[in-house]
């Protein structure tokens, strides 16, 4: 008996994915929602059933796939590539400084400094670039701290970040990305071995503190790719849910109006997540012949969940192409599942929903954003608007 597999689509470019996924998704999950992109690769998966089911499975599906580019990019075969108890190690090692705890009784009041620190910094009355003059230096600064790497400049932080992600991203391996990204290698392998003679001499709570001062600590090499992968997601992350939320809010004054009323800040960090997920994908290597929405998967393939379509699956939502904080049911994908749920989750959900979010709009109640079709967005494995030109009142 034949088998079915996967239709093959030799249409759309990573181009196209990168300047706007959304109505290709769209047009997935009606007609082919287990697709093989050429362009990409991989077998991609756009509905929320199936995205959830792999990232649930990593007995089936192994988040060790040789075939992304990420291994490149930072220069290390990092967590977000094993499994297991080997995965578990490197994660566990790392987590004692993200738990609800620590960031309760060690971060949340130097969010809100940092926070208000570079609030204080915007001019009242003036057009500003919010994306390039808060949301990024903000989530740079407050990383550096709970990395413990304070010494890092805003600038290093977000130019190392972005480098990473480049890099990860680039599924074409094309020379440009990697070149950056081993550049970026560099200056923070630097870095790292100058910081670890402090934190051996004054432990505290951040990441490198409690990886190098562990009972039976993890190899250095290993220490430098977990730091190295929470540069990658940890200004991102908080970077394109701010723009993005304040993006919504802004061109829905109505729901604003609401969240201010209700003072429903964290439902509208939930929501701007699931509308434009800042990681809109993720790849796994199939560990044997399977079969997802009756077409069989051949071992060895590599399927890439699409985390950006199943947030918006119309299984789960009626309006899921549109910005809404009030509706009544968010199981959103954003921060993944199984046992690559993002370790950061508790403080991206601290830093821009309890704090930026109301902060921000507490200091600039009139902020308006005068031309929305002006706000550029950007990315495929990684997504979110490159610019947010608002005007300061």
């Amino acid at each position: 008996m034949a088998m079915a597999l996967a239709p093959i689509d030799n249409t759309v470019t990573l181009q196209a994915l990168t300047n706007d996924p959304y109505p290709i998704y769209q047009r997935m999950r009606a007609q082919t929602p287990v697709v093989n992109v050429t362009a990409a690769n991989r077998i991609m998966l756009t509905k929320a059933a199936h995205t959830k089911m792999v990232k649930e499975a990593p007995e089936l599906f192994s988040s060790d796939d040789p075939r992304t580019p990420m291994k490149r990019a930072f220069q290390a075969h990092t967590l977000m590539r094993k499994d297991g108890i080997e995965h578990r190690r490197e994660r566990m090692a790392m987590q004692p400084a993200f738990t609800p705890k620590v960031v309760k009784t060690d971060w949340a009041n130097l969010y809100s400094n940092i926070a208000s620190e570079y609030l204080d910094r915007l001019p009242h009355g003036e057009t500003i670039d919010l994306f390039t003059d808060l949301c990024g230096p903000v989530a740079a600064r407050i990383l550096a701290h709970i990395l413990g790497m304070e010494e890092a400049t805003d600038t290093q932080m977000q130019t190392w970040s972005q480098t990473l992600i480049d890099g990860a991203g680039n599924f074409a391996f094309a020379d440009e990305p990697f070149e950056a990204s081993d550049k970026s290698n560099e200056e923070m392998n630097t870095l790292f071995d100058q910081l670890i003679p402090r934190h051996k001499a004054a432990p505290d709570n951040s990441a490198l503190s409690k990886m190098v001062n562990a009972e039976n600590p993890i190899a250095k090499s290993q220490i430098f790719s977990n730091l190295k992968i929470a540069i990658g997601g940890g200004i991102n992350e908080p970077r394109d849910a701010l723009a993005t939320i304040v993006y919504g809010l802004l061109t829905n004054p109505e729901q604003l109006e609401e969240v201010r009323r209700t003072e429903a800040w964290s439902e509208a960090f939930e929501e701007g997540v699931r509308w434009v997920a800042p990681i809109q994908a993720s790849s796994r290597r199939v560990l044997e012949d399977t079969e997802i929405g009756g077409l069989d998967i051949p071992k060895g393939v590599t399927v890439m969940t699409i985390q950006a379509s199943a947030n918006r699956d119309e299984d789960l939502y009626d309006d899921g192409e549109n910005f809404n904080v009030f509706r009544k049911a968010n199981t959103h994908q954003a921060f993944g599942s199984g046992p690559h749920h993002c370790a950061g989750v508790h403080i991206a959900r601290r830093t821009v929903g309890q704090i930026m979010l109301p902060m921000l709009f507490e200091r600039f109640p009139n902020m308006t954003l005068p031309d929305p079709d002006a706000v550029v967005w950007k990315g495929f494995g990684f997504r979110g608007p490159i610019n947010l030109p608002v005007s300061l009142a």
